[in-house]
């Protein structure tokens, strides 16, 4: 017999403390909790009702016998559950759906970090579609056979992965300040004391933002984007452009969008008149808008577009614009209109407060990702039809305005 601490101990006392031989536990390790079946529960209960002991029933089932002690304490409530027409199948789901959710999002945080080394696009609608693809992979790893349906990815899911793992998807500072946000004045009576003051109606209160958008950038699942760059295709800095998008807070007006490209005469708008595109166009080496460009749209697109706004619709010819503290919004567009007010949010708040922020500009890149694959899908249909390969060359930037301006 051996002494531990002063007291006695007994070859059969200290056998107590050992794992089983067998189970390949190393000391200090952590045993896999099993999800258990409302099945085998109710096969649990119907063995001690037959008058099998504890530890046969835990042998021959495979269970700890804690677990088969647990499952005759809670015997009401297993059968209430049975009774109540709970599958039989089901499985304690809340804590495995956990762990793979858990699982799942560690993965996709070092799947964005990833994209974003290799200064790929991600947005919304990417993430959560890798995050679906994420969770059933994982699923099938496990066996699970049903839950995949479970998890849609929501938007309320998005929101919460966000702040969990501090995800910045906006094109501001990544230091959106909150607390600068929080200092400004509630939105709704500054924007309610402006509205008096001018006398704005919701037709008159205006707000735009500048996006960039990738307009020949299949999704990842596609089998273009697979291939890799085999073949002809564009260059990653020939595929982008930015977008100024904006309209009226009554959503019946929306602004004539404008486009900046790196190159004011692609080829494919050769011969080809720019007034009569659907769009603004403007160019710049690096397809920024400038705030010289920015100010030539003000007063020679907006200004104009405002006022013919309110002359059709019987609106006194005045209008409020909201404009994010952005470089190319020059401060001295406040006094260039005698009918147009310019109101700027404070600095690195825009991703909080601004109005186009708020899902605006993440609708329009999903339907205009919408529109390109419909006319893929229905270009590659029918008799002797090109491959995806030739339509995505055929593709150029006069069909992504027409996309562009459809979204």
């Amino acid at each position: 017999m051996a002494r531990r601490g002063g007291m006695k101990t007994t070859p059969h006392r200290e056998a107590l403390g050992k794992a089983p031989l067998g189970l390949g536990l190393r000391p200090g390790a952590k045993r896999d909790r099993k999800s258990i079946t409302l099945h085998l529960k109710l096969e649990v209960l119907r063995r001690f009702e037959e008058g099998e002991k504890l530890t046969q029933i835990a042998c021959a089932l495979g269970l700890a016998t804690s677990t088969v002690a647990s499952i005759r304490v809670n015997k009401d409530k297993i059968r209430a559950s049975s009774q109540a027409a709970t599958p039989v199948s089901a499985t304690q789901l809340t804590r495995c759906r956990g762990v793979l959710m858990g699982h799942m999002e560690r993965l996709l945080s070092l799947w964005i970090e990833e994209q974003r080394r290799q200064n790929l696009p991600v947005s919304t609608l990417r993430i959560q579609d890798k995050a679906r693809r994420l969770f059933a992979q994982l699923q099938h790893e496990q066996g699970g056979g049903t839950w995949a349906a479970s998890f849609g990815a929501s938007n309320g899911w998005f929101a919460r992965f966000k702040a969990r793992h501090k995800v910045l998807l906006t094109a501001e500072p990544a230091a959106a300040d909150a607390r600068a946000a929080a200092r400004y004045p509630p939105p709704r009576p500054v924007l309610r004391a402006l509205l008096e003051a001018g006398r704005y109606s919701a037709r008159q209160v205006f707000n735009v933002d500048e996006t960039g958008l990738f307009w020949k950038r299949l999704p990842e699942r596609m089998l273009l984007a697979l291939e890799g760059t085999a073949g002809p295709g564009p260059k990653a800095s020939k595929d982008h452009l930015t977008l100024l998008l904006g309209g009226n807070a009554a959503g019946d007006f929306k602004l004539k969008p404008l486009l900046v490209y790196p190159s004011e005469n692609p080829r494919a708008l050769r011969g080809c008149c720019k007034a009569s595109l659907p769009v603004v166009w403007r160019s710049n080496r690096n397809d920024w808008v400038t705030p010289s460009i920015f100010q030539e749209w003000f007063t020679g697109c907006f200004c104009p577009a405002v006022e013919s706004y309110c002359a059709s619709h019987g609106l006194p010819h005045r209008a409020l614009l909201l404009l994010d503290s952005a470089p190319c919004h020059p401060a001295h567009l406040v006094g260039l209109s005698a009918h147009v007010r310019v109101e700027f949010l404070p600095k690195n708040t825009s991703a909080l407060i601004q109005p186009m922020n708020q899902g605006i500009i993440a609708t329009f890149k999903a339907h205009y990702l919408r529109r390109t694959l419909g006319q893929l899908v229905q270009e590659t249909a029918g008799a002797d039809p090109p491959s995806v390969r030739v339509f995505w060359c055929r593709y150029t930037v006069v069909t992504a305005v027409d996309n562009i301006a459809e979204a």
